[in-house]
């Protein structure tokens, strides 16, 4: 498996919008129908990346904790899925339905969505604020497969937390690692 850090969205960087594919209600969504006024999270996953199938029930339990406090969680997938027909959209669906994805999945199929985002790597977090600027990009956590670290989501929780309080989150902020986006 690659090892690939997170590029580092600047800070600020107004979430840029989108329209794509929810494989799990296969409806058609825009950023603006799912974002949150309080904060939203975007990341960058596929069904095959040991890195996601670490954090997988670390992202389920953030994202059950947060919405119930008002904040939107998107997932997206970007991968090649010719190369990688693990990662296409009826598979997706499958995923999150046996992991216990509470948010949309939703399939990046051209790749313009994850090349607008700077996204790198799986898995890949953002957070915007309120006005849907970049207030976090980076790792869930320190926990990667075989480290021994437990996945606590304890960065992102910060994060949020700061966000939910008013105050600013801090820029100290560590990439995210994981496998390369596959591009076509």
């Amino acid at each position: 498996m690659a090892r690939t850090p997170s590029n580092m969205l600047p800070l600020g960087t107004q979430a840029p919008d989108f329209s794509l594919f929810d494989t799990i209600s296969g409806k058609k969504v825009s950023l603006n129908e799912l974002k949150s006024n309080k904060a939203t999270v975007i990341l960058f996953i596929c069904n095959h990346c040991p890195f996601v199938k670490h954090v997988d029930a670390g992202i389920v339990a953030l994202a059950k904790d947060y919405q119930a406090k008002g904040v939107a969680f998107i997932a997206i997938s970007s991968n090649d899925v010719q190369n990688y027909p693990q990662d296409g959209p009826d598979l997706m669906k499958e995923e999150a339905e046996k992991v216990g994805y509470s948010f949309p999945y939703l399939y990046d199929e051209t790749q313009a969505v994850a090349k607008a985002y700077d996204a790198a790597c799986t898995p890949d977090f953002y957070i915007f604020d309120a006005e849907m600027k970049c207030a976090y990009r980076g790792q869930l956590d320190g926990s990667r497969p075989g480290n021994g670290v437990p996945v606590t989501g304890s960065d992102m929780r910060a994060a949020l937390d700061e966000i939910l309080d008013g105050k600013p989150v801090s820029a100290q902020q560590i990439p995210s690692l994981g496998c390369n986006i596959k591009w076509r």
